[in-house]
């Protein structure tokens, strides 16, 4: 079963990619939305059959690869790897169907977006770590050629920016793993053969520490962040959504199930320093956010902050943090998705992404009403309004936070309020207003143009009001992890915390009394 989210879209990509030259964009467009299609559908199916109570692998592959290398075919997903499987699904649906008519080389982008997605599939299903190197370097060529291809004026140089800093990352994420197994006297790198427990505690440091460097460019974290702006905001749409929505959620996967989980004691000692990154990386994407006058740029800076709140999460490592880490990842990916979406609609019909320029969109007549009032949702919930997906997952992450690292979490909740400010300038700027009478003849935006945004939209305002359907799946995972965790460092104590008509046991956390005398 994990084989055909794999292989599918690797087989969607090469038959995309080999049709005959003669076929028009629409027909190519057809054919990968259906393969597209047909794994998303795979992906709920997968949904459907597995069991949340269970905290260990499920449906597991195995095969033998290469054994002189420790390198093997070995497949499992847990409540960690499943939602983000089912957001990668979705996001390539959403971007291949998204696509406009007049795409260039038409081919070679739907193959390449297949191919990102066997990708992602493939890092988040692999329990070997090679395996996992092997995927999560598999996405450098198809992104560098995304942007450089169909990118905007400075694609080159963004582009090549991207290619440096991922395979660096990629380099660093291998080095780590290579450490861990040639130091702990492992020939096999299957992750659940290999511990860290009898090397020294500063190897370990050193190790996580290359580790981190690595994944932390990936995600990214201030101050391993500089390609970010440069290719979001020169990338296409749709490019940017699977940088932002997908790519950048290996960096925060590897940071749970590589850094937190492999090396739990060394993770302890570190995660004071982990917390002021984090808080630093939320501040910086904030008040970086509020001074930018390009909305793509805006918004870019705002993936900062918000993969930040991961980091703060994971270095709490308590059971309440720790869901709301998972459910971080799986709402920033729809809020961002439909954000950058929206963005490109906009700079599409109106010509321009300038805040200066850019007024009254919102007009019912000659402006963009549908997309104008999905980007105020968008907005509201990147800000983590009440009854929208983003205000759960953040709500879990400060309420977990807090007794561990107080004030971070502080600053994360002020730099949350940060998020209203310049979603406001945004949105006072751009949709509302006076159109200017000689200019604001916008072609009018289809209903099958609005149809991916108002998909995530809805998905974002279900998963807000019923946020059990989301954070379920994680929860027996996410405790699993904080089990292996030093037990001496903090107390967990169990609660029922109310969702909808239903209850999802999640866990709080308060300092130990005794330690703290």
């Amino acid at each position: 079963m994990l084989s055909a989210l794999l292989w599918l879209p690797a087989l969607g990509a090469a038959v995309v990619g080999f049709l005959p030259g003669n076929i028009n964009g629409m027909r190519l467009r057809s054919i990968a939305s259906a393969f597209a299609a047909a794994i998303f559908i795979l992906n709920i199916w997968l949904l459907t059959q597995f069991d949340p109570a269970n905290s260990g692998l499920q449906f597991q592959e195995y095969l033998p690869w290469i054994p002189q290398l420790g390198l093997s075919y070995n497949l499992g997903i847990d409540g960690l790897s499943l939602p983000l499987l089912v957001l990668s699904a979705l996001l390539t649906l959403l971007v291949i169907y998204g696509t406009g008519e007049g795409i260039e080389r038409p081919q070679l982008y739907y193959a390449l977006i297949l191919l990102i997605n066997a990708g992602i599939a493939g890092a988040l299903m692999s329990q070997n770590l090679l395996l996992f190197v092997l995927f999560y370097e598999v996405e450098l060529i198809p992104f560098y050629l995304l942007i450089a291809i169909w990118g905007g004026k400075q694609r080159e140089y963004a582009a090549m920016k991207f290619l440096i800093y991922t395979a660096v990352s990629g380099l660093l994420v291998l080095a780590a793993f290579l450490g861990v197994a040639w130091l702990s006297g492992s020939l096999n790198f299957d992750y659940r053969a290999i511990t860290t427990q009898e090397l020294p505690i500063k190897v370990q440091l050193i190790l996580l520490t290359v580790l981190l460097v690595g994944l932390g460019i990936k995600i990214p974290l201030v101050p391993l962040h500089t390609w970010l702006p440069d290719a979001y905001v020169e990338a296409s749409p749709a490019t940017a959504i699977l940088l932002g929505g997908i790519l950048a959620k290996l960096g925060t996967y590897g940071l749970v199930r590589f850094g937190l989980q492999m090396f739990p004691e060394t993770w302890s000692i570190i995660a004071p320093a982990l917390a002021i990154i984090g808080t630093v990386s939320v501040m910086y994407g904030a008040l970086s956010a509020i001074a930018q006058k390009d909305i793509k740029r805006m918004v870019a800076y705002s993936s900062i902050g918000h993969m930040g709140y991961i980091l703060v999460a994971c270095a709490a490592g308590t059971k309440l943090a720790l869901i709301g880490a998972v459910g971080q990842m799986v709402s920033h990916g729809l809020i961002l998705a439909l954000l950058f979406y929206l963005v490109g609609i906009i700079e599409t019909k109106v010509g321009t992404r300038d805040l200066d320029v850019l007024n009254g969109l919102m007009n019912p007549m000659r402006g963009l009403p549908t997309a104008s009032s999905l980007l105020v949702l968008g907005g509201m919930a990147s800000a983590g309004i009440p009854g929208l997906v983003g205000f759960i997952s953040e709500f879990l992450v400060f309420q977990g936070s807090f007794s561990i690292f107080p004030i971070p979490t502080l600053l994360c909740i002020l730099a949350s309020g940060l998020t209203a400010v310049y979603f406001v300038i945004l949105l006072n700027r751009t949709c509302f207003g006076k159109l200017d009478n000689a200019t604001a003849y916008y072609p009018p935006v289809t209903f099958g143009e609005n149809m991916p945004a108002l998909v995530l939209a809805g998905i974002i305002f279900v998963l807000g009001i019923q946020p059990a359907w989301l954070l379920k799946w994680s929860e027996s995972t996410t405790n699993a992890m904080v089990a292996t965790l030093p037990t001496d460092r903090n107390a967990q104590v169990a609660i029922s915390y109310p969702v909808g008509d239903s209850a999802i046991k999640i866990a709080s956390t308060e300092t130990n009394s005794a330690d703290a005398e």
